[in-house]
């Protein structure tokens, strides 16, 4: 799912952007996109890489810390990325073929491929990192590569068809379905980071059982898997787990999944009702 969104994203944006430089016939331009989507990808499996090695090198107590500031930093950009979404994923191929005519207009074709960089840097470094902590989470680090694998494969297939005009999307329902099971997953990142920052000596308060869920969360069942390796559930979540994971779940569900007026609706709740005529007085 993380690879899904993610790499739905980045695809959205740089289609876009490649598909307007198709129609304005620069070629040149469009060679240039793919250049800087390239470089983009190299840095984030770079990035990856190096907090990988990095965090393999330390001690105990401070990977555990490391971990912890990774998956905090991770569960900060996925809600800053939800929220933008929710907000923009309507009108966002408007308002980039907007800035992308502006650009044009100006001569600068430039933009557009730092438009295209940027997009793929952002959204690559939001993978990197929330699947690194999402790994470091995992029960079967080797699973989740490949699920995310699948996920960006996905991505970019959706994303060339609607390139091409024959995948068509309601981008803000989808948006609005996967934002809604990142914040899932978000949550269970909160957990597993409150428990590796109790590992590392950071929180020693609310470390009470506060839930028994061994029934469920079985060692070495897919659900299991699911549950702790995707969700980030413990068997036996502490007081403090399970504050921070209602904390921040519910309110973002509440947020993300609550129905939004379209430009239309609130214009219509923005004018004054109109004023009943008087009626015809009788003889």
């Amino acid at each position: 799912m993380i690879g899904l969104r993610e790499g739905l994203e980045a695809a959205l944006i740089v289609g876009i952007i490649a598909g307007f430089l198709a129609n304005q016939g620069r070629r040149d331009a469009l060679r240039q996109v793919w250049v800087g989507v390239g470089i983009a990808v190299l840095i984030c499996v770079a990035v990856g890489v190096a907090l990988e090695l990095l965090t393999a090198d330390l001690p105990q107590a401070a990977q555990e810390g490391l971990e912890t500031l990774i998956g905090l930093f991770a569960v900060a950009m996925v809600t800053y990325m939800i929220l933008w979404m929710r907000r923009h994923a309507r009108h966002m191929r408007a308002e980039l073929e907007s800035s992308a005519t502006a650009a044009l207009a100006r001569g600068s074709a430039g933009a557009l491929v730092g438009m295209a960089f940027l997009a793929v840097l952002r959204e690559g470094f939001e993978t990197v990192v929330f699947l690194l902590a999402a790994f470091q989470a995992s029960t079967s680090p080797l699973e989740a590569g490949g699920g995310a694998l699948l996920g960006v494969i996905i991505a970019v297939v959706l994303g060339y068809g609607i390139y091409r005009g024959g995948v068509r999307l309601n981008m803000a329902r989808f948006f609005r379905i996967t934002g809604a099971v990142l914040v899932i997953v978000a949550a269970g990142l909160l957990m597993t980071a409150a428990h590796t920052a109790h590992e590392a000596g950071w929180i020693n308060f609310g470390q009470q059982q506060a839930a028994d869920l061994s029934w469920l969360v079985q060692p070495g069942t897919p659900i299991s898997s699911l549950l702790t390796g995707v969700l980030g559930i413990q068997p036996f979540p502490t007081i403090v787990e399970a504050v921070i994971w209602l904390v921040y779940a519910v309110p973002m569900l509440v947020h993300v999944l609550w129905p939004q007026r379209g430009p239309a609706s609130r214009r219509r709740a923005s004018e004054p009702a109109p004023t009943p005529e008087p009626e015809p007085t009788r003889g």
